[in-house]
C-alpha cells in the first residue's frame, strides 16, 4: 500500500477526518497542513485504519 492510501481507513473515520480539516481550514491553516492534521488526529484517536474486533490484545491501561 502507498503512502497516503486512505483505504484502510473506515467510512466514520473519513468523515471524521474531512469535519477536522474543515476546521483547519476556518483558522487559516494551508490544505495541505489540515489535511495532514486532520489525518494525524484521527490516528492519535483511533490508532490507525480498520482494526478486527474480537481477539484484539486489551491495552494494559485497560486493566
Amino acid at each position: 500500500m502507498p503512502r497516503g492510501d486512505k483505504d484502510k481507513y473506515t467510512d466514520k473515520q473519513k468523515r471524521q477526518a474531512e469535519h477536522i480539516e474543515e476546521g483547519y481550514k476556518k483558522e487559516g491553516v494551508s490544505t495541505d497542513e489540515a489535511e495532514s492534521r486532520a489525518w494525524a488526529t484521527v490516528n492519535k484517536q483511533d490508532g490507525g485504519g480498520k482494526k478486527s474486533g474480537s481477539g484484539r490484545k486489551k491495552s494494559s491501561s485497560s486493566k
